[in-house]
C-alpha cells in the first residue's frame, strides 16, 4: 500500500499536469480570436461549471475579462445560493468581431478545454453559439438538457435581468433547472 504522503504528492502532481494542459488549450482557443481586443475567459481552468455569455457588457470590456461586471457577481451569488460547485470558468462567445465559423470553433475549443460537468448559457446568444458549435437544436430557456455529455441550461438573459424584476424571477427559475445536479459533488 502506498504511503499517504506519496498519494498526496501524486495528486498534486496530476492536478498541476491537468491545469497546465487546460491552460494551454484555453490559450489555443483564445488564439483563434487573434489579438483583436477580445474579452478573455477567466476562472478555474478545471471548473465544474462553465458560464457562457454572448456579447460582453461594459464591465467585461473595461476589465478585458468575462463576467467582470455586476452580472458576474450576480451569477456567483445565484450559483452559491443553489449550492453549485464554486469551481467556475467564464467566457464570452462574441467578444471579438469574428466570422461565425471561427466564433463557433473558439466556443467549442473553450468548452472542451475546460471540460465542465455543467454549462450555463447566460443569454440567448451564448445558448445559440454553444448549441450551434455542437450542431444541436435550440432548447427553451430553463430546460435541462445534455450537450456532449455535459448538463446544459440556457437562461433568458442574466445581465438584462439585473434591471428587470420579472425577468430576474424567470432567470432564477431557469437556473434552478440544474436542481441537485448542480450541487457540488453530484
Amino acid at each position: 500500500m502506498k504511503d499517504p504522503a506519496d498519494i498526496t504528492g501524486e495528486a498534486k502532481r496530476l492536478d498541476a499536469l491537468f491545469r497546465a494542459k487546460a491552460q494551454a488549450e484555453i490559450a489555443a482557443a483564445e488564439a483563434v480570436a487573434g489579438d483583436n481586443g477580445s474579452v478573455r475567459g477567466q476562472g478555474d481552468e478545471l471548473a465544474d461549471v462553465l458560464l457562457v455569455k454572448g456579447e460582453p457588457g461594459p464591465g467585461d470590456l473595461d476589465a478585458g475579462r468575462a463576467l467582470a461586471g455586476a452580472d458576474g457577481e450576480a451569477a456567483g451569488k445565484a450559483l452559491d445560493a443553489l449550492g453549485v460547485a464554486s469551481e467556475r470558468f467564464a467566457f464570452c462567445t462574441r467578444s471579438a468581431d469574428l466570422p461565425e465559423a471561427t466564433r463557433l470553433e473558439r466556443t467549442r475549443l473553450m468548452v472542451e478545454a475546460v471540460d465542465p460537468r455543467i454549462v450555463v448559457a447566460l443569454d440567448p446568444l451564448a445558448a445559440e453559439d454553444i448549441l450551434d458549435a455542437y450542431g444541436c437544436e435550440a432548447v427553451p430557456p430553463g430546460t435541462l438538457t445534455y450537450v456532449q455529455g455535459r448538463a446544459f441550461v440556457a437562461l433568458e438573459g442574466l445581465e438584462a435581468s439585473l434591471s428587470d424584476e420579472a425577468l430576474k424571477r424567470r432567470v432564477w427559475r431557469q437556473l434552478k433547472a440544474l436542481g441537485p445536479l448542480g450541487q457540488a459533488g453530484q
